[in-house]
């Protein structure tokens, strides 16, 4: 979908854009190219896309992917939307886009995988009916409003997806591919890389998007962890140490952690590591938050 269409359709429909809901939505063809390579995407992919507006990154999972599950949380997107696509009131795809012009080129007609467009608020969604993702790719231009806790509850349900490749606030993105020591470095960064290993990442100009965002973008990849770095009974303490650690990051971890855990224990698992008891948390590696984690778990 070409910007002049883009205009267009917005014009003739009288969409009047709503900046709270993030509605910046992505046109440059080369960027929606890199973004479906970065997917990797295959016949047999399932894909979560959240928030696909007017649908130009929605087109080319269709062509790719083996079912996409599309979540808007605009009525009048939905219905642009499904008559774009040929929705019935259920939202499925009942009709392959284009496959008039294929035929007239005597190319077989494109029959589309199955398309499931949901009207509902994606966090809301997430948060309310879990299931298991673990098959699915997230593949999503996210509104920046939410981006972060979208992220976050889907890495955390017990069967995340095993790849999210996400378009976001650059400075959103730089917190995700973050190191220890880093000023980016913080609770987002870990609650994401427990989970998944950020695998690459590429800028996105604001003139890529209608209407053009006051911030800089980007795009990022992760996989998820084979094996995990923790088990499932263990992720809640983990979660529990980073956000202590992290609610006020000029002060010691130790202190911290001692308003939720013994002093003497903390201290053993501590000197178990070889961590100073001085050490402010920003300075912890992901390992190292995973060790203490372990430890502090097996300590009586």
């Amino acid at each position: 979908m070409k910007l002049t269409e883009m205009r267009d359709l917005l014009a003739t429909r009288g969409i009047q854009l709503t900046k709270s809901l993030g509605q910046n939505f992505l046109h440059d063809a080369n960027q929606l190219r890199r973004i479906i390579e970065a997917a990797e995407l295959k016949k047999t992919d399932q894909i979560l896309e959240i928030g696909p507006g007017l649908g130009p990154l929605t087109e080319l999972l269709l062509e790719r992917a083996g079912k996409v599950l599309a979540i808007e949380k605009d009525a009048r997107l939905v219905a642009v939307l499904c008559e774009r696509f040929k929705c019935n009131s259920e939202g499925r795809v009942t009709r392959a886009p284009n496959s008039a012009n294929a035929k007239d080129q005597g190319l077989s007609a494109f029959v589309p995988p199955k398309f499931v467009l949901l009207h509902d608020d994606a966090l809301d969604f997430l948060k309310r009916e879990p299931r298991d993702w673990s098959n699915w790719k997230l593949v999503a231009n996210l509104p920046y409003s939410v981006a972060s806790p979208i992220l976050v509850e889907l890495a955390q349900s017990s069967r995340p997806p095993e790849r999210m490749v996400a378009t976001l606030q650059l400075e959103v993105a730089q917190r995700l591919m973050a190191q220890a020591d880093d000023d980016d470095y913080g609770v987002l960064t870990l609650l994401i890389q427990l989970e998944y290993e950020p695998r690459d990442w590429f800028k996105i100009p604001p003139g890529c998007f209608f209407p053009a965002p006051d911030v800089d973008s980007a795009c990022v990849v992760l996989q998820r962890r084979q094996p995990p770095l923790l088990p499932e009974a263990d992720r809640g303490t983990f979660r529990k140490i980073v956000k202590r650690a992290f609610s006020q990051r000029r002060k010691m971890m130790l202190k911290l952690l001692k308003q939720d855990w013994p002093e003497q224990k903390l201290k053993q698992v501590f000197q178990e590591l070889r961590i100073s008891p001085q050490e402010r948390a920003e300075k912890l590696t992901l390992e190292q938050f995973v060790a203490f984690t372990k430890t502090l778990a097996r300590e009586k």
